[in-house]
């Protein structure tokens, strides 16, 4: 039996490097006050970016939660990888600076086509920042033959989306693909015959919470 641990993302390791490097420099120099202020901000990198391991459900017909966070939205939303604008099942997951920001794969999947947009930085919770923010978005072919789609939002604080994978990268249901550095949010288009698991205000975990099951 593999022993429970909580990792750090490698986007996190210069942050914390440089805030605990800086902390012992103004400790060693008598500045406690300032040492006292990045060893604070040192403890809330290492939280930020921590990357716990999680127990992915297993069964067919299943899609986890890609994001930790609040369920804020489900309702019909046209598909950004669908040129007739057909709106589909959308369910959004905001997660706040507490939150894991690490980001998993929803099912065992290819990655088809990603595509990026660079845009502003509005409240990830608001209408407008699905298509004004700075986002990446994923098309996803399930193991099934069905068609996910999956968009990073960039949020007020957030300023970098992390993407680690390529189009043609195989994914299993709950692997890690990605990160968004602050608060942010997780759109999930859900394909035909599924549908929401979840409710409004729910609390989810990436990897780990079920988000859809098929009808």
């Amino acid at each position: 039996m593999r022993p429970a641990n909580c990792g750090i993302t490698p986007e996190g390791w210069p942050c914390i490097g440089l805030t605990a490097l800086s902390a012992l420099v103004f400790a060693f120099l008598g500045w406690s006050c300032l040492a006292l202020l990045l060893l604070a901000a040192c403890w809330f990198s290492m939280h930020f970016f921590r990357d716990p391991e999680r127990v992915v459900p297993q069964g067919e017909g299943l899609a986890v939660s890609p994001a930790d966070g609040r369920i804020i939205r489900i309702e019909q939303r046209p598909d950004p990888f669908d040129p007739s604008g057909e709106p589909r099942q959308c369910i959004s997951i905001f997660m706040n600076v507490f939150n894991v920001h690490v980001n998993r794969s929803p099912v065992e999947c290819v990655v088809e086509e990603i595509r990026y947009w660079p845009g502003k930085f509005f409240n990830a919770a608001m209408d407008k920042a699905a298509t004004d923010n700075e986002r990446c978005a994923y098309r996803l072919r399930g193991a099934d033959g069905q068609v996910w789609s999956m968009v990073q939002i960039a949020g007020l604080v957030a300023r970098r989306i992390v993407c680690r994978v390529a189009e043609g990268d195989a994914l299993g249901r709950g692997e890690r693909y990605g990160m968004i550095r602050f608060g942010s949010r997780v759109d999930l288009y859900l394909p035909q015959g599924y549908a929401a698991a979840v409710q409004m205000g729910e609390e989810v975990f990436a990897g780990q919470s079920v988000l859809a099951r098929a009808r």
